[in-house]
């Protein structure tokens, strides 16, 4: 698959204002094939996987991650580093009466999660989409406010109709985003969790989206397409108390 990622970076950055630029992640069978990306820097710290998200997002890094680098079973499980899901992991012992009150609640919400299957994959990068350096990457990644993430998925509804059907895990709302992409190869939105907001910088107003990379292409397409009709990100307000058939009339009556 070639993609001109300079070109889809810059549509997504302007049709959508992003703060961040978009980035990719790639699973890697062989540690040495991740190595071997160029200018990859490996951690010197034990991190979350949302911080190394975070140094392609927020820094501009390209960032590679064997499970020996990533704090707990709980990050390594998503991304299917190692062989994180034993039945520790899956009781879900550690989050009880962090997160849930009862053994019957943590183990329930290990089992919901969307996570990639142990054993296949012994590292993991990030990089900034634009770089090309992970090229494909196997998801592409981008925080945006959750207007900008309406108007992505209109663009991704204008043609060959499909609806989105998301849930919520809670904590480890990773497992909702990359881990559901990685694990369906689906577009996978979700609210960022607690450790996101605190370890990876996630902003109050943010939600994160993951995806297969063809999906970009469709998005823009048919945000260029909205654009067209004169529906555009921002929305403009145009107030609670006017008479609304103005409004809709631009848009509607011509059809």
């Amino acid at each position: 698959m070639t993609m001109d990622w300079t070109r889809l970076v810059a549509d997504l950055e302007r049709l959508l204002k992003l703060r961040t630029p978009p980035f990719g992640m790639k699973l890697f069978e062989k540690a040495a094939d991740m190595e071997a990306i160029p200018r990859i820097r490996r951690p010197k710290s034990v991190h979350t996987t949302d911080q190394i998200v975070a140094q392609a997002a927020r820094l501009g890094w390209t960032v590679g991650v064997t499970a020996d680098n990533l704090a707990g079973a709980q990050c390594r499980a998503v991304i299917g580093l190692g062989d994180a899901k034993d039945a520790e992991w899956a009781s879900g012992q550690r989050m009880v009466g962090v997160w849930y009150a009862t053994p019957e609640d943590s183990g329930p919400h290990q089992a919901a999660m969307h996570c990639v299957p142990d054993g296949q994959f012994e590292a993991m990068a990030v990089s900034p989409l634009a770089s090309g350096r992970l090229d494909p990457p196997d998801i592409a990644l981008f925080y945006a406010t959750p207007g900008a993430m309406m108007y992505f998925i209109n663009g991704l509804q204008w043609s060959g109709y499909k609806r989105f059907d998301w849930s919520v895990v809670g904590e480890s709302a990773c497992a909702d985003s990359w881990g559901r992409a990685l694990k369906t190869r689906e577009p996978s939105l979700s609210i960022p969790c607690f450790a996101e907001r605190r370890y990876g910088g996630v902003l109050d107003d943010e939600m994160l989206m993951a995806l297969p990379p063809e999906h970009l292409e469709k998005a823009i397409k048919g945000m260029e397409a909205l654009s067209k009709n004169g529906l555009r990100y921002p929305f403009p307000q145009y107030g609670i108390q006017q008479d609304a058939r103005a409004g809709l009339g631009v848009s509607y009556e011509k059809k």
